[in-house]
């Protein structure tokens, strides 16, 4: 048995920690915050309970197979259900158009709008699927430490077959030309880090996992998922250390020693850093157990930042579905301002999530519960009156395309942007979704997993591989755990467990 330290209790921290609790290392899990789940953290205010970070629940297979791994189902720790229609998109005034959870519906649809298109979709997602089959279930668990690991013939040719070196938007706009139909296909990886016009068309897996493999909630909250992971990494043994603040790593002859934690010193075998790579590289070691030079990082090129207001409405609201994209301003020109000409934008899109509309749990009887979303350029100050700003644009466009008042009815505001990224998650640059999904940011041109210079010191999440998003960062943990697993080949700890509960507010 070996002792292992993980710092951050994210998605891939909870991962990796189960993994390696499960094969049969002594783990403690160390959390800076109150609050175990990272970015995925929730709170409560006057009645209303509401998500911090991510919203969407795709992939579910994804995390079907992490708690498959456990003698677990999913059922097991919350209800899933399938959101129908999976999302809308609003256009402009009178104009919007819901997305069906069938595949039947889609294509439908498509062909309402442009003719031929139902069968084109099929095509489309007949790639994207395996784009999907072989990214998420095969190069996704690729530590990518060498090129080697992509030498099998039948993964070379995956390769080819998956359009890396084309873009996303020349492969929609070579099957389609309704702009309508263009923006629904591209809207998926805005939050990637690029415009689609410089995306690989490999991200088309992101339609398939949006438009075959479904947009599910887990009643009660996102939050669900992380008392789940906590639950089974509780069972496998886990040590969990709340408002545990990280100070330094101590490395003495290539190994990380100890950390520093509130000022005491915690020793290990391995050293696990789910918590901000490019904090921990920087700030946590000395210059010369670095993994990467300040300009490395500064040249990285990332996924947005957001601009987010939690509100608490004192009455149900109408023509608002769970998940609503409103794409009625220039998709190109607000992804140029965050993406290409970084600023805070001038009309931007905004996403808007309303889970009261599907659970009632999340909001007090005849109150609705929301949360408004602009993405924008990492790195900005963001100062109060620019928030409220935004607020009032946004809102304006929001009770002008749902024909209602809205603000007038809001409880309750908090706002969330640059500032408290960097102050609760020390995100670099105050980003919201890691590393951008560019061509020369993929597989063994990522941040690498392992410290190059400390030998027992890795590092798991969405600033490394495979990547951000809430089902790689799950695979993030478990590939990382593989490593540190093949290195000390440990006897699994196949002993009974007890399910525990676990209150993580």
């Amino acid at each position: 048995m070996k002792k292992v330290n993980v710092i951050g209790s994210g998605f891939a921290g909870l991962s990796a920690a189960a993994y390696l609790a499960k094969a049969g290392h002594q783990v403690d899990l160390f959390e800076k915050n109150e609050m175990l789940g990272g970015r995925a953290r929730k709170f409560s205010a006057e009645g209303f309970t509401f998500d911090m970070g991510p919203s969407w629940y795709w992939m579910p297979d994804v995390f079907e197979d992490f708690f498959a791994n456990f003698n677990h189902s999913v059922s097991d720790f919350y209800h899933l259900l399938r959101l129908d229609p999976s999302y809308r998109v609003y256009f402009g005034e009178d104009d919007h158009v819901d997305l069906p959870a069938s595949l039947e519906g889609l294509c439908d649809l498509f062909e309402s709008l442009e003719k031929g298109a139902g069968k084109k979709l099929r095509k489309f997602l007949a790639e994207a699927e395996y784009k999907y089959k072989v990214g998420i279930q095969k190069l996704v668990h690729k530590p990518s430490k060498s090129l080697l690991e992509f030498a099998d013939p039948k993964l070379l040719y995956g390769l080819i077959k998956m359009d890396v070196f084309n873009s996303l938007s020349s492969q929609v706009r070579r099957l389609f030309k309704h702009p309508k139909l263009i923006e629904i296909l591209e809207f998926p990886v805005l939050f990637l880090g690029a415009t689609p016009q410089k995306i690989p068309a490999l991200y088309s897996l992101m339609n398939y996992a949006d438009m075959v493999g479904g947009t599910w909630y887990p009643q009660g909250g996102m939050h669900r998922i992380v008392e789940a992971m906590v639950n089974v990494a509780k069972e496998q043994g886990v040590n969990f250390h709340t408002d545990s603040f990280v100070d330094e790593i101590v490395v003495k002859n290539g190994l990380a020693q100890h950390m520093m934690v509130n000022g005491q010193s915690k020793k290990a075998d391995y050293f696990v850093a789910g918590a901000d790579y490019h904090h921990v590289d920087q700030f946590l070691l000395q210059p010369e157990h670095r993994n990467y030079s300040a300009d490395y990082w500064d040249k990285r090129v990332l996924a947005p930042s957001s601009l987010i207001f939690y509100l608490g409405v004192d009455k149900r609201l109408q023509n608002l579905l769970h998940h609503n994209l409103f794409f009625d301003e220039d998709f190109g020109l607000h992804a140029k301002e965050i993406y290409e000409d970084p600023q805070w934008p001038e009309k931007p899109l905004f996403y808007v999530c309303a889970p009261s509309v599907t659970d009632p749990s999340v909001a007090p009887e005849g109150k609705e519960n929301i949360f408004i979303l602009i993405p924008v350029a990492p790195n900005l100050d963001d100062p109060q009156e620019t928030k409220d700003f935004y607020y009032n644009l946004v809102m304006d466009r929001l009770e002008k395309l749902t024909k209602q008042k809205i603000r007038e009815h809001v409880t309750y505001r908090r706002d969330y942007s640059h500032t408290n990224f960097k102050e609760d998650y020390h995100a670099f640059k105050g980003n919201a979704y890691g590393l951008a999904n560019t061509l020369k940011q993929t597989a063994i041109l990522k941040p690498q997993l392992a410290n190059k210079k400390v030998k027992n010191l890795f590092y798991t999440g969405q600033l490394t591989v495979p990547g951000p998003g809430v089902p790689p960062s799950i695979i993030s943990g478990e590939v990382v755990s593989k490593e540190i697993h093949n290195i000390t080949k440990v006897k699994p700890n196949n002993s009974p467990t007890e399910t525990i509960n676990v209150q993580t507010s």
